[in-house]
């Protein structure tokens, strides 16, 4: 994680530095670290646990303690799952209650107001924030309560989109920004980014790039910072004309959004939107699926009604675009053909013999490579089935003589009545001894089979992760499902039925090895393929 984060930090600045960057090239890095999306989800969720250990840890007396606990859970995940974010919210208030300390009761319900409002709840959101006295907070909590009225004054008009109301509600956005402005210490990270919010309601686009690229040059920003204020640089060039500054920004917020593991997010179904009108259906579609995945998983019921606006028009456009490539491509394959066959008539008639030797020929070496694959596959297929048919007539017999000896022991006891006899019978039965011999079984007949199979796997990872055996271990559960994968067993359900494990644990290890390898998530299983059996040796 560590490294990821140092490379996102010299990404960002190089695209900060110039405004020349191709846009193909930010859009192929926002698609790649979508594909790695859960490796921030991952780092979030550790976070999030540790927190979790410490709250259990806490007296539940200590009630200064576990306001400052739930306070850090709630922060964590504000902006990632609605349900948990607004548990931790209400458990902030109710312990600011408790602790009848109306600073803290204050911060509480401006925190439970953000996220209501991040749901779409406006009721509720103008119900809680109603019961703050604003003298009771602090200058930072003060600037996120005009801010978050603000902002759900701004969310209402929109939502609403009524002309009657409209100026009403906007008027009341732009009271309340200039409150929370007016308070912003000159040069802090509100009084650049909270103006730039408002030179935007202006149309002083020109001012709001200044103040936004003077924020970005002299304070070190967290991701989520980074990704509200590279949205309102693209609101900003997008108004000024600037179209590829303006997608180029949206990316670039899509990005910090990605790597802070934010849900509740807008600038993915933007970027969607604007690609949409630029005649980019491809990217648009994987974007806006991107953003409605997103907004399912935070719960956000005013972002998916945003987000299903523009969906059935970009998932037709793209399926307009797509017959029409199919066209393009009937149409040249047909063109080619016809000049295949041109050139193939022309050929018979300069050179009839010599090409027809040429084919047979051809024809015969291909014929032989593909022969010898095939036997190659036909042999290993053979052996496989050879080594594992005697593994299970071997394994059946033995289990039949194991139940067949058990079931005379039974029946003598019940002849004789020695019930604890029978007890202690059933008692020697060890299913996880079994489970273990039948692996170790597999494990020794599957190494017969492939003796180079960890060597090859290992060579997969850098150094640090090669897995390691134990003693005594031929391989272990992660080698096991990718030795079931090599044995021609794709589907995660047999995988898990067979190694005793749900299906989801089954993705989770496949996912955890191929996050580490050094070959690409979708080339792996086919690297595995690729391992030679001993037969393939041999031959």
């Amino acid at each position: 994680m560590m490294r990821i984060a140092l490379v996102g930090f010299f990404v960002f600045v190089a695209f900060t530095a110039t405004a020349r960057v191709n846009n193909d090239s930010l859009i192929s890095v926002l698609k790649r670290e979508i594909d790695q999306r859960d490796v921030y989800v991952e780092a979030k969720l550790e976070r999030i646990e540790r927190l979790k250990n410490t709250l259990a840890g806490t007296e539940p007396r200590d009630l200064e303690k576990r306001f400052d606990i739930y306070n850090g859970l709630y922060h964590q995940y504000k902006t990632f799952i609605y349900d948990s974010a607004f548990q931790y919210a209400d458990k902030l208030v109710r312990t600011a209650y408790q602790l009848r300390d109306p600073v803290k009761i204050s911060y509480a319900r401006v925190k439970l107001g953000f996220i209501l409002i991040s749901s779409g709840m406006f009721k509720e959101t103008f119900d809680s924030l109603k019961r703050v006295e604003v003298k009771y907070l602090v200058d930072s909590t003060r600037i996120d309560y005009y801010r978050l009225l603000s902002r759900a004054y701004s969310d209402l008009s929109i939502y609403n989109n009524d002309q009657h109301y409209r100026n009403f509600y906007v008027d009341l956005d732009q009271r309340y920004l200039d409150s929370a402005l007016s308070i912003s210490p000159q040069g802090s990270y509100n009084y650049y980014y909270l103006g730039g919010v408002k030179n935007i309601y202006l149309r002083n686009f020109e001012k709001t790039i200044d103040l936004i690229q003077t924020l970005l040059r002299t304070q070190k920003l967290t991701y989520p910072q980074m990704a509200v204020n590279y949205y309102d640089l693209s609101n900003a060039h997008r108004n000024l004309g600037d179209e590829k500054r303006s997608i180029q920004y949206m990316v670039m917020s899509s990005l910090s959004d990605i790597r802070a593991a934010t849900k509740e997010t807008a600038a993915m179904h933007t970027l969607a939107r604007m690609l949409y009108e630029k005649g980019d259906t491809e990217n648009a579609y994987i974007f806006i699926k991107q953003a409605l995945n997103d907004a399912e998983f935070y719960g956000a019921r005013q972002r998916k009604v945003e987000i299903m606006s523009i969906l059935p028009l970009i998932a037709s456009a793209q399926l307009n675009s797509v017959d029409e490539q199919r066209r393009v491509w009937i149409t040249y394959s047909a063109g080619l053909t016809i000049l295949v066959l041109v050139v193939v008539v022309f050929s018979i008639i300069i050179s009839k013999q010599l090409k027809k030797l040429k084919i047979a020929e051809s024809v015969i070496r291909q014929a032989n490579r593909n022969l010898r694959e095939i036997n190659h596959k036909l042999i290993e297929a053979d052996k496989i089935k050879e080594e594992y048919i005697g593994y299970y007539f071997s394994n059946n017999s033995h289990y039949i003589d194991k139940i067949e000896s058990f079931r005379n022991s039974i029946d003598q006891k019940l002849q004789t009545r020695k019930v604890d006899d029978i007890r202690y019978l059933v008692n020697t039965i060890n299913p996880v001894h079994e489970r273990e011999e039948l692996y170790f079984n597999f494990d020794k007949i599957f190494l017969k089979l492939f003796p180079d199979f960890l060597t090859i796997f290992n060579s997969y990872f850098e150094p640090e992760n090669r897995i390691v055996l134990k003693e005594g271990q031929l391989l272990n559960t992660e080698l096991r499902i990718f030795a079931l994968i090599r044995l021609g067993i794709h589907d995660a359900e047999k995988i898990a039925k067979i190694l005793g494990y749900s299906v989801n644990t089954i993705y989770a290890y496949k996912n955890r090895v191929k996050s580490k390898s050094i070959i690409a998530n979708d080339e792996f299983e086919d690297r595995i393929m690729e391992i030679n059996s001993v037969s393939n040796h041999k031959s």
